[in-house]
């Protein structure tokens, strides 16, 4: 096809023409697909396609570059109707799981039912010519339900927690209870994929934003009770932070915060079998857009439930709840808040506080290829994430058989072992037949989630990464590798103090960083913030990420 082009030349009548525009060849990668809400953020679909070559009739012109390329999915082969159109900008295109059904509900199509669609390339050079068509490819597609009723919290790495949050108009506007950690780290994601965080051009605390430059959204300093409202119409969140719940009534005290099961519990006396009356409240902080995440700037209110259907909901005043015991004796008064469409509020017999967590795992068999002595419990993995029951650390590794990854110091039999995987990622087993595989020695960063329950293992080089420094976030200020396995030193020069405070990383991905403070240091933790006490200048700083520690000076 040729299309005329207008231009000066050196005589009048002298016509250019453009040459080359073609159709399209469009391959897709899969014919059968069907979504999964728990794979939501995983690639599904990709397209590659071919490019025009233009031309121009003068040779000594180069051809513009026109074209147009629009991605097409319809219903109908003949494209006739129900039509989503996409201008592309590359020679390929990706979709995530959340994409793909975000286009099955803009095309109509069922939940759950295998649906043929059609896809094709309209490619265009000018509004005065015809578009030129690719060859159509048919997918076969199942789509979930989308519900927009549920949000999903996810963590710092945008993977999924145990969390959720509920809009029970599907209206945006998401709550719920969350028991956080001081600065916890997350994002929300919608029924339909879009994923929340803060906006990251604005970076003011509490302001929302679904764009790429959004950054993970924040909790203030203060872990325990939250009531989180998130508005994505407003695009803004807060949370209502809730220090004490108080009980009144027929029973009297105050309630203790459960924080990793989102419960507050309370244990109590009962004279007689009966209902007993009692009234829930408890002075709060809300924390909003106008406040930011600072303690002084919170507004004082107060939180307060009433009965309503056998469950408890938010109120205004603390409305009457009626529990029943069926005999004198001691019980557990409980607030379940962990279920945000229905919470409860029981009395049960008996005493029902927490099992503790435990703050470490052990390792026995990680280092016996260096010690060459028996197994033992020198090396351990620090809780880092109460919620999901995640453990770090580092560690030199020089295992000759494998290893174990047990729950209790000098216990030989609570362990997991190996499920599924090899020596650096993989499920585990609870009390299995075979030992962990061992990676090559090294020196490892060591990640367990015991609830999934997962492992993975990241190898740290010759060199580890500080960001934030006098607020540069990049990764251009190193700390090099000494004689000693695990340590890293090296000059830093400060010129001002980060706003945000800096953060250690062993790799240059962003995924694996400590924070610390005081010389400690916490994997994921909040950031450093020794900066802000020393003067401008240069100073060496000695970091030892097996015993978990720095020093600046």
């Amino acid at each position: 096809m040729a299309i005329l082009l207008l231009a000066a030349c050196e005589k009048d009548g002298d016509k250019i023409y453009l040459n080359g525009h073609e159709s399209n060849e469009l391959i897709a990668t899969e014919s059968d697909i069907v979504l999964q809400q728990e794979e939501a953020s995983k690639v599904v679909l990709s397209l590659t396609w071919s490019k025009s070559t233009l031309s121009v009739s003068n040779p000594a012109m180069d051809a513009p570059d026109l074209e147009l390329v629009y991605t097409q999915i319809s219903t109908t082969n003949d494209f006739s109707a129900n039509v989503v159109e996409t201008l592309e900008t590359g020679l390929s295109k990706a979709y995530t799981g959340a994409e793909l059904n975000t286009v099955a509900k803009n095309l109509s199509i069922a939940a759950d039912v295998a649906t043929p669609v059609y896809i094709r390339l309209k490619s265009t050079i000018g509004n005065n010519t015809q578009p030129q068509y690719s060859n159509v490819v048919t997918v076969n597609l199942t789509a979930y339900d989308i519900d927009m009723t549920v949000g999903f919290v996810l963590d710092s790495k945008q993977e999924s927690t145990s969390w959720t949050l509920i809009s029970p108009e599907a209206n945006g506007i998401y709550t719920g209870f969350m028991g956080a950690t001081s600065w916890y780290n997350f994002y929300l994601r919608e029924g339909d994929g879009t994923v929340w965080g803060n906006d990251g051009v604005n970076g003011s605390a509490f302001l929302l934003s679904q764009e790429d430059s959004k950054w993970n959204c924040w909790f203030p300093g203060v872990g325990g009770c939250h009531y989180v409202e998130f508005n994505t119409v407003k695009k803004e969140w807060s949370t209502i932070y809730i220090p004490v719940l108080n009980v009144s009534g027929d029973i009297e005290g105050e309630m203790t915060f459960d924080r990793p099961n989102n419960k507050w519990y309370m244990v109590f006396e009962a004279s007689s079998a009966g209902s007993l009356k009692i009234k829930l409240q408890g002075d709060a902080k809300l924390y909003n857009l106008s406040t930011g995440d600072g303690d002084d700037t919170a507004i004082d209110t107060s939180i307060a439930f009433e009965q309503e259907n056998g469950n408890i909901v938010l109120a205004q005043q603390a409305g009457e709840i009626t529990v029943t015991v069926t005999e004198a004796g001691e019980y557990t008064l409980t607030v379940d808040l962990s279920d945000p469409k229905k919470w409860t509020c029981q009395a049960s017999s008996g005493l029902a506080e927490p099992e503790p967590i435990n703050p470490f795992v052990y390792l026995p068999g990680i280092d016996d290829g260096i010690t060459n002595s028996d197994w033992n419990f020198d090396h351990t993995l620090s809780l880092y994430n109460e919620d999901e029951l995640a453990y770090a650390g580092v560690i030199n590794v020089n295992s000759l058989w494998g290893y174990s990854i047990n729950t209790e110091e000098n216990n030989w039999n609570d362990k997991y072992t190996l499920g599924e995987g090899d020596a650096y990622a993989g499920t585990l087993a609870w009390q299995g037949e075979n030992n962990l595989p061992a990676p090559a020695p090294g020196l490892y960063l060591f990640e367990v989630k015991l609830k999934e329950p997962t492992y993975n293992l990241f190898n740290i080089t010759d060199k580890i990464f500080l960001s934030g420094i006098n607020d540069v976030w990049d990764f251009e200020t190193v700390l090099n590798a000494t004689d000693t396995p695990g340590i890293y030193a090296g000059n830093i020069t400060i010129t001002v103090a980060s706003e945000w405070g800096f953060q250690i990383h062993t790799d240059d991905t962003w995924n694996h960083k400590f924070g610390g403070s005081e010389g400690k240091l916490y994997y994921q933790g909040s950031n450093i913030t020794d900066d802000d006490s020393l003067e401008p200048g240069t100073y060496t700083m000695t970091v030892n990420l097996i015993e978990g520690t720095y020093i600046l000076n």
